[in-house]
């Protein structure tokens, strides 16, 4: 509602499928048509991007959600929830959770799936949906009987410092931000500033910081990225399984600022 009343037209469930350069504009091509623009922000999140640099940093991953149905009065008592924090837990492999409006509990996190590329039958694994409650009822023994009602998973983008980045293409008149981590809920106003600033030649203080001036490590190619990340992904779980303690592999990540808690 705030971008229709400054005028902003959108194209929704419009795919971006590729972009030229044509001298005074670039070229946005879709299957419904084109739009031309002087600039432009690339703010594709995990999906493929039109800039063909940007694959290097990103990678998607897959996350998934539980919410129960409504918990009684009485349970709500039986867990002690009283004042409706959202929490996490400590793990390098976490769940997120918190108390919506209508008293569910939504469950989510805790096992990431790397895709190699966005597609939606990651979206329905009965396996991590299942280990997702088994996850619960560890945690909520008290709710033994309590069912799910919903459940989704979607992909976030990720990169090797695990937070936003910025890059331009096309002598600057393409800016992008991307690489949020599943942080993006809080990061994306200031990302969006930023990348904004960045384009339109604006003076920003945030530009002189190295978070903005400097990419994250790019990824290896395909098949080493695939194996780098898997064992990482698996080096993450065994030091949760030791009380948090580091191998070798993930204490070389830190020291090379590209750890998980880095």
């Amino acid at each position: 509602e705030a971008a229709l009343s400054l005028g902003v037209r959108l194209f929704e469930h419009t795919p971006a499928t590729d972009i030229r350069d044509l001298g005074s504009t670039l070229r946005i091509y879709a299957p419904q048509g084109r739009v031309d623009a002087g600039k432009v922000l690339l703010a594709t999140n995990a999906f493929p991007p039109l800039v063909r640099e940007i694959r290097r940093y990103v990678v998607p991953v897959y996350d998934y959600v539980l919410v129960t149905e409504p918990l009684t009065a009485e349970q709500l008592d039986q867990i002690g929830w009283k004042n409706r924090y959202a929490m996490e837990d400590a793990g390098n492999e976490f769940h997120y959770y918190r108390l919506t409006p209508d008293d569910r509990i939504l469950w989510g996190g805790f096992g990431a799936a790397y895709g190699g590329r966005v597609n939606p039958a990651m979206e329905d694994r009965d396996e991590m949906f299942q280990m997702l409650a088994h996850n619960f009822f560890i945690n909520f023994p008290q709710l033994s009987d309590v069912r799910f009602s919903h459940r989704w998973a979607g992909a976030i983008d990720t990169c090797s410092r695990f937070s936003v980045f910025f890059g331009s293409s096309f002598a600057g008149r393409l800016r992008y931000a991307a690489g949020y981590t599943g942080l993006g809920v809080g990061a994306s106003r200031f990302g969006g500033r930023v990348a904004l600033d960045l384009l339109d030649g604006r003076e920003n203080e945030a530009k002189a910081l190295s978070l903005v001036r400097k990419r994250p490590m790019p990824f290896p190619p395909e098949p080493l990225r695939r194996g780098v990340i898997s064992f990482t992904m698996n080096r993450l779980e065994a030091a949760d399984r030791a009380g948090g303690r580091k191998g070798i592999w993930l204490r070389t990540l830190d020291r090379l600022g590209l750890g998980f808690q880095s």
